[in-house]
This record gives C-alpha cells, sequence and structure tokens, in this order.
C-alpha cells in the first residue's frame, strides 16, 4: 500500500485590497471625499506603511455611504446604518431603521414639493400679470 500523501490544510485566500486611488476611481470620487468619510468614521483602512490600505468591508461601505448621499440622507443617518449592517445581529432591526429615515426623508421631499409647487404658482400668477401690464 502506497504511503499517504498529506494534504496541506486548505489556506484562506488573501482578502483583495484597494487603494484610495483605486477607490476614488472606480467611484467616481475623490481621494479627499474618502479621507472625509474616513474622518466621519464611516470607513477605517488599514496601513502599509503611510498608505492606507482598503479591504472589501471598507469598500462595501463606501458603496452604501454612496448609496445613502443619493438618497439625499445624512451622514449621521449613513452611518446609523452603515453600522447596523457591520453587526452580526439580525437585519430586522436595521431594516426598520432603514425605513423610518425613509419616511422621514420621504415627508421632507413631500414638503419641499409642496413648496416648489406654490412656488411655481405664484411665478406663473406674476408672469401672466407681467405679461397682461405689457400688452395693456
Amino acid at each position: 500500500m502506497p504511503p499517504r500523501k498529506s494534504v496541506p490544510p486548505a489556506t484562506e485566500a488573501p482578502q483583495p485590497t484597494y487603494t484610495i486611488t483605486e477607490l476614488a476611481a472606480e467611484f467616481d470620487i475623490t481621494p479627499r471625499a474618502i479621507r472625509f468619510y474616513e474622518d466621519m468614521g464611516l470607513l477605517e483602512p488599514g496601513r502599509k506603511g503611510r498608505n492606507r490600505v482598503y479591504t472589501p468591508r471598507d469598500r462595501t461601505r463606501l458603496k452604501l455611504t454612496l448609496r445613502g448621499k443619493r438618497l439625499g440622507l445624512a451622514l449621521q443617518e449613513i452611518k446609523q446604518l452603515v453600522d447596523m449592517y457591520d453587526s452580526q445581529a439580525s437585519a430586522a432591526p436595521q431594516l426598520r431603521a432603514f425605513l423610518a429615515i425613509l419616511a422621514q426623508h420621504r415627508q421632507q421631499l413631500e414638503q419641499q414639493r409642496h413648496d416648489i409647487e406654490v412656488t411655481l404658482a405664484e411665478i406663473q400668477q406674476h408672469e401672466k400679470r407681467c405679461r397682461a401690464l405689457l400688452s395693456s
């Protein structure tokens, strides 16, 4: 019987890392914006010498941050949601918090829309008066 070859234990593949320049290019933002998000506690890169090294976790947090910004959420709201995303707990509290934030944001946007409609109606009324005065 031939001797059994020992199989080396499976090792985890090293996680990919990203530089600030790579993330900035991928998400079409400036390195300064990434450093700002880092200062706000949204990103926590490691260091390799003097260079920042970002993990897939940081990349995901940046992606979620930018989504929140597109929705018009405040950085504090984004941080709350992103921190919840990181926790290993049930997703239910995160989803409830997200729904509450979205409802509040929707209410603000609907109020802004109403205010814009009122302003547009006033502009239309002033335009009509000006045209009437010009034609007389």
